[in-house]
């Protein structure tokens, strides 16, 4: 399914390094990253109720159906049935590995001596730093006799096994099992192989020849089970059966606040500035007892989109405001002069009177 596949790779986080050192051997100092050379891919299916709402693990005392907080629980190994020997996180503290950001590697040994059972999971080792002489060389040696090199390092607070390989001019690590957690033939009672017939041997090797193939076809690696439930899934989504929409999730989003496009829109006709709108919508959306960490950001990239905005628009969405206050004005002014010129008609004699008898009434 090439296409799932690149849907897949679209969907990835920008790949980068998640562990840095040094290969360290005799006086021979090597900076390298590590990268991660393969993922689990398949169909993650969540745990619902029939409504879609998610479920939550918790966990339960079985003696007496008392539910746990995670301070109430501790890490116990057991020894016999229902009898364990409790380990609490700070000895399990002080047992952790020293960390380090070297590749303590031991030995090397002919890579056909590693039989495959042993390998785990595979990590590019890139260069880091500013040269890459000595990475290159170590590269170029370690390929051309055909060595492996067994090393140690910690990342995790773990300690870790590993095969350092190299091909075609890159260092790989595959992390190693230990030798404890192989089983051998004889301890799954594998009888003993003995010997076949010379005629039966090559009737088999003449099966295997019409299906030989010059090189292992991508094809052949690719994941059908998965394939097919994707198909599943996908025909399910498009008739719109057994989909169902977590309504719970909703109401939190909508606690959380949602931006209104048509109330911004609306209080954008109404002559708002930029800044109070984006200031509005910034206090809506925050949760209760939250600070703005970032009003300003906010108010200054308001600014800027102003400022980029065409002249031409901003003149348009200005003209009723400036229209409006022209004739706030006009009309101000008119009637100051209709006062004016109602004061200069009035005839002088009554106001003189008027002033007269003021007078003799004092």
């Amino acid at each position: 399914m090439p296409d799932r596949q690149d849907a897949l790779e679209a969907q990835d986080p920008v790949t980068r390094s998640f562990w840095s050192g040094t290969i360290s051997f005799g006086l021979v100092s090597v900076p390298v990253a590590l990268y991660a050379a393969n993922r689990s891919q398949g169909v993650s299916l969540r745990m619902v109720s029939p409504e879609g709402t998610p479920l939550n693990r918790r966990y339960f005392a079985s003696r007496d159906d008392r539910e746990l907080d995670a301070d109430d629980l501790v890490r116990g190994y057991e020894v016999e049935k229902d009898r364990f020997v409790i380990v609490d996180d700070d000895e399990l503290e002080r047992l952790a590995p020293e960390r380090t950001r070297d590749i303590d590697l031991r030995q090397f040994v002919p890579l056909s001596e590693i039989d495959p059972m042993y390998f785990e999971r595979a990590y590019y080792l890139t260069p880091a730093g500013q040269s890459t002489k000595a990475y290159r060389l170590l590269a170029r040696v370690m390929e051309e006799t055909e060595r492996a090199g067994v090393a140690t390092f910690v990342m995790r607070a773990k300690e870790y096994l590993v095969a350092i390989i190299a091909e075609n001019g890159i260092l790989r690590a595959e992390t190693l099992r230990f030798a404890d957690e192989l089983r051998t033939p004889v301890s799954i009672g594998l009888p003993d192989p003995g010997t076949a017939p010379p005629a039966a041997v090559k009737r088999v090797d003449r099966a295997i020849g019409t299906l030989m193939e010059t090189s292992l076809p991508t094809s052949e690696l690719e994941d059908r089970a998965t394939g097919r439930l994707m198909r599943v899934i996908r025909k399910k989504l498009r008739a719109g059966t057994d989909v169902v929409h977590n309504e719970e999730a909703d109401d939190k989003d909508d606690d959380a606040g949602v931006i209104d496009l048509m109330e911004i829109l609306k209080r954008r006709m109404q002559g708002e500035s930029e800044e109070a709108i984006v200031a509005d919508t910034d206090a809506d959306r925050r949760p209760a007892g939250k600070t703005p960490a970032r009003e300003s950001t906010a108010k200054t990239a308001a600014k800027k989109a102003a400022a980029k905005r065409p002249a031409g628009k901003t003149a348009a969405k200005d003209a009723p405001r400036r229209a409006t206050a022209a004739g706030k004005s006009a009309r101000s002014s008119k009637s100051g002069a209709a006062k004016k010129s109602a004061a200069s008609k009035k005839p002088a004699g009554k106001s003189a009177a008027k002033k007269s008898t003021r007078r003799s009434a004092a």
